[in-house]
């Protein structure tokens, strides 16, 4: 008889759906390892900020079973509302749960609310659960909220919530060193634990850049240094749009910046990028196959993050060094900045500095022999360390040792 799993995710894409799929990417590879899966998700989609289209959603022929769960919705990603509303969703798989029998539950983390509540539903139970952790809030919440006091505690449920799923769980997946590792900063010592990158399913990836490129242009001499990913607080397009206005200033215009996907900064930036005059190109979100072929287009990839941001390993990673390109990093999360450094894929350079990050891309366009030898290793890790087909398989091994099949 098969096991039933819930997988559990506050935020999630589904199929073509705009945004991370992380979570479902697994739920599906359950169901493929033998698993009964319920993978429990929000009715409102995260990304579009608008209600899921139930028929559309039952169009993709799901292997798993897809449960979408009410909250009431928000208009930004910081916001009241958003607080609210996942409070009300957290209630909703409470109650999911409770009406249905599962051998384990994984659920990721944000939103914390919605892990502990899994958690107290495994304990209640007494089956496993294990915390897939992609973020830390609320340290990522003070990029953008950072009020004196008032902060602390308006963020503190958030605290309380992450320590009870850590002190609950069975085992924890952390989608860098830094992550997995999150519990300890609780003092609670984990044994259980996993580092899997959020990655990408490279055959996916490949199609994507046969698919489209022969319908991207690119205009013969022309040099792109590309960013993929929210243009958010957390990272660092301002420094981009400095450096492209630097470049432009001392005559280099070849270089243009590449700016794929969308947030909500995009307007501001535009509006910066009109003023300083620099080859900027917003070319707005573009779904993963289409992305993938610029970013295979491109000459450099960037990591671009501001200088206090927690992002660790973030999602874009797996597709800059898919790629096969040399990458720009600015994020200063030390893990991170080591394996930059030791792997070989790229060079470090401190955030929000526009001069440190116009000689770097000019001192990479100029060794035009130690790109390719950058490119080369990126894509050799890429595929040993971040293809999920090989990669995701450590997270099936944890469960299975934890329901015993």
């Amino acid at each position: 008889m098969k096991k039933n799993i819930a997988v559990v995710a506050t935020s999630a894409a589904i199929g073509s759906e705009k945004g991370l799929n992380r979570m479902y990417y697994l739920a599906e590879l359950l169901e493929k390892n033998g698993y009964q899966v319920d993978f429990i998700t929000s009715d409102f989609q995260h990304w579009s900020k608008s209600y899921r289209n139930a028929k559309k959603i039952k169009s993709y022929g799901s292997k798993c079973n897809i449960v979408l769960l009410h909250e009431t919705g928000y208009k930004k990603n910081i916001d009241p509302r958003r607080i609210c509303s996942h409070f009300i969703f957290a209630g909703n798989v409470g109650k999911y749960l409770e009406a249905h029998k599962y051998n384990l539950v994984y659920c990721d983390m944000p939103d914390n609310h919605v892990a502990a509540v899994c958690a107290k539903y495994a304990k209640k139970h007494k089956i496993p659960f294990i915390v897939d952790v992609e973020d830390l809030w609320p340290k990522a919440m003070y990029m953008a909220f950072d009020v004196p006091v008032l902060s602390r505690i308006f963020f503190s449920y958030f605290s309380r919530d992450a320590k009870t799923a850590y002190k609950l769980c069975n085992g924890v997946v952390g989608s860098s060193d830094t992550y997995r590792d999150d519990a300890l900063n609780y003092g609670i010592d984990i044994k259980r634990k996993a580092t899997v990158y959020v990655g990408n399913d490279l055959a996916l990836f490949d199609e994507g850049v046969k698919k489209y490129e022969g319908v991207i242009k690119k205009e013969a001499g022309e040099y792109w240094v590309t960013y993929a990913g929210t243009l958010g607080t957390s990272y660092d397009i301002k420094t981009m749009i400095q450096a492209a206005s630097i470049l432009k200033k001392n005559d280099i215009d070849d270089i243009k910046i590449i700016l794929l996907g969308d947030g909500p900064l995009r307007g501001e930036l535009e509006k910066m990028a009109e003023q300083t005059g620099g080859n900027i190109r917003f070319l707005g979100y573009q779904p993963f196959e289409k992305m993938a072929a610029y970013l295979s287009k491109s000459d450099i990839v960037v990591n671009s993050v501001k200088k206090n941001a927690p992002q660790s390993i973030v999602s874009k990673i797996g597709d800059y060094l898919a790629s096969g390109h040399p990458m720009i990093n600015t994020c200063m999360d030390i893990e991170f900045w080591k394996k930059v450094k030791a792997d070989g894929f790229g060079i470090n350079v401190r955030p929000e500095n526009a001069i440190k990050l116009a000689e770097a891309i000019l001192y990479l366009k100029n060794r035009p022999e130690k790109c390719k030898e950058m490119g080369k290793i990126a894509r050799k890790i890429a595929v040993e360390q971040f293809n999920r087909p090989k990669a995701f398989m450590r997270i099936v091994d944890m469960i299975d040792r934890l329901v015993e099949r």
